[in-house]
């Protein structure tokens, strides 16, 4: 295959859905030569804020001189963003030589009944084949979904496990408390590991701390008391936590504070470990991590904000966000989610700070909450809503409404993200 047919090769198979297990895994990767067995991990789960510690940890270590992969979804641009080393893409001739092959281990596994990869599955062996091509010394590695069955979770070389805070999420997936979210969060630990973990609600800790201590893991808490100093921004941030003494962070947001001392937490039980990360590379790293889609500022005059909150802990950090840098302004929101997601407790959240709110629809993908149904259910709690037949109508909408001291927010599932900033530049050939 090339490019363009490994791209339509992908397409095509994402069109499946994703399962949880991991047999199929086991079994294509063992088709592929294992390469993960040829890497070490820093693997990271939770529920919110996972993206944001993978790109402050990698940001650092790459910047600290280790070739630091990379494995991220979903991606807001490109997807070849998925995969990067160093912060560097893909490239395509290295990614349709692997989905060839991956191709061919998944026909043999059809054609023997031993089992039919997801997309995610597919990306995830992809991402394995090429670190290890790259000789990478370190693999930052979110999970997809989960922890316990997610397909990252096959790996066996962790160095390290890094649990973001765990909220209510995918319920029909993980279970429907707390205990049971956490039980599968928590899945990704492995024996004799170090731990490191952000602070959690009493059930979801004691969960993580009972596996560790079954696991004889080293486990480390984020102690928020010790975050001090703090001065928020929406263009630089600045912080002081235990030893680390006025760092300095360019994503805004208020949960980017607490993000960032976890990934210092995980630094100070890194270099424990071994690794040489000096305070001016660690200092360095953070301030140059970046992560699209997390309070991301776009434009000024009127600010445009794009947020990934699309279940109720990112919803509740969103409203803490909007009150520390907005308070006292107009706010405008385009907000589209997926159905399978708590969508009313999210509304219920965020909806009654807006002075208007536009639906719309998540496009090319079956799990969208059509825009008329989320206008329904935004009406109960702000009147003022309507629909939008798409998301370049959305923006026009918004940034005619708007002056320049008001803000719009665009927020809810990261799938739509992307289009909604090659909207906003598109905006100015817009004619409706």
């Amino acid at each position: 295959m090339n490019y363009a047919e490994a791209r339509v090769y992908l397409d095509e198979i994402s069109k499946y859905g994703s399962v949880l297990g991991l047999e199929n895994m086991k079994e294509l990767l063992c088709r592929l030569g294992n390469p993960q067995d040829d890497l070490s991990f820093i693997h990271i789960s939770g529920t919110n804020g996972k993206g944001s510690v993978l790109a402050y940890l990698s940001t650092i270590l790459s910047n600290a001189g280790y070739r630091t992969g990379r494995y991220i979804s979903p991606t807001l641009f490109s997807y070849r963003e998925r995969i990067q080393v160093n912060e560097e893409k893909i490239e395509k001739e290295s990614l349709a030589r692997h989905v060839t092959a991956i191709a061919q281990a998944i026909e043999e596994m059809k054609a023997e009944h031993a089992g039919n990869p997801t997309a995610f599955e597919v990306e995830t062996a992809l991402s394995f084949l090429y670190f290890k091509e790259k000789q990478c010394d370190i693999v930052v590695l979110e999970t997809g979904l989960g922890g316990a069955l997610d397909a990252t979770n096959v790996i066996k070389t962790t160095v390290m496990e890094v649990i973001t805070p765990i909220s209510m999420d995918h319920m029909e997936f993980l279970g429907d408390t707390l205990e049971k979210i956490a039980e599968q969060k928590a899945g990704i630990i492995k024996p004799h590991t170090t731990v490191v973990s952000a602070c959690q609600e009493l059930e979801a800790a004691r969960v993580i701390s009972r596996v560790c201590k079954e696991k004889e893991c080293i486990l480390k808490i984020v102690n928020p008391e010790e975050i001090t100093e703090v001065v928020y921004d929406i263009q630089k941030q600045q912080f002081s936590y235990k030893a680390w003494k006025e760092a300095v962070i360019t994503l805004a947001g208020s949960y980017q504070i607490a993000n960032a001392a976890l990934a210092l937490e995980a630094v100070d039980a890194l270099r424990k470990l071994g690794f040489a990360l000096t305070d001016t590379q660690v200092y360095e790293g953070l301030a140059k991590a970046a992560w699209k889609g997390r309070f991301t500022l776009l434009a000024t005059n009127p600010a445009v904000i794009l947020d990934g909150a699309h279940n109720p802990g990112a919803a509740k950090e969103l409203q803490r966000s909007l009150n520390l840098y907005f308070k006292g302004k107009k706010l405008y929101y385009i907000f589209g989610v997926f159905q399978d997601k708590d969508y009313e407790e999210v509304i219920r959240l965020t909806a009654p700070l807006a002075e208007h709110i536009i639906t719309v629809q998540t496009p090319n993908n079956p799990r969208a909450l059509p825009a008329d149904r989320l206008k329904e259910a935004v009406s109960g709690i702000n009147p003022s809503v309507e629909a939008a037949g798409s998301i370049q109508e959305a923006v026009h909408i918004a940034r005619n409404l708007a002056q320049k001291d008001d803000a719009i927010i665009i927020f809810g599932s990261l799938s739509f993200l992307g289009e909604a900033e090659k909207a906003l530049e598109n905006e100015e050939n817009y004619h409706g």
